[in-house]
């Protein structure tokens, strides 16, 4: 069956033959791995690549470069400074589910994520998270699975607690 570009170019840089990716945690591989250079830095940024490290299991649906560059221009640059850390983790978490699901696993509906909020999950000819396309699912790693996808995904607005000031200043 013919594959579609994206995914057969994403899937060369995604899965070296030669190596068994299980033998590498899923920080591990976003880490060394050319299409994930941004997640790998909004990782290190969060704070993330220890917990991502650890013995888990975690499905991340991980975003490429490709779908860091779609965000609207100076995003990524604006999440990754410091002040932001909090939206960056919650916007990173959201990408997190708190259990190893294969593609096979995934089913219509509602997943909770790390964040707290539900990522919607679309079964078809085709897997999608919250609109982003599954372009390359099942990449195995020693602590879960990563299912590259072709947007970042983004988490509800969180609620004001109290920020925003209703009333004029007099």
């Amino acid at each position: 069956a013919p594959v579609a570009d994206e995914a057969t170019e994403t899937e060369e840089t995604v899965a070296e033959e030669d190596i068994n990716t299980e033998d590498f945690t899923i920080a591990e591989l976003a880490g060394n791995n050319d299409s994930f250079e941004v997640l790998a830095a909004a990782l290190a940024a969060a704070e993330l690549t220890e917990v991502l490290g650890s013995e888990g299991p975690f499905t991340v649906f991980a975003p490429t470069d490709d779908a860091f560059a779609e965000l609207p221009e100076g995003a990524v640059e604006q999440l990754l400074l410091p002040e932001n850390k909090d939206v960056l983790v919650q916007v990173l978490t959201y990408h997190v589910v708190p259990t190893e699901m294969l593609a096979a696993d995934l089913s219509t509906g509602g997943v909770s994520t790390v964040e707290g909020s539900e990522i919607a999950v679309a079964v078809g000819d085709t897997i999608t998270v919250d609109n982003a396309n599954v372009v390359f699912p099942d990449l195995e790693a020693s602590n879960g699975v990563i299912h590259v996808i072709d947007r970042v995904i983004l988490p509800p607005a969180p609620e004001a607690e109290g920020e925003v000031e209703t009333e004029a200043a007099e």
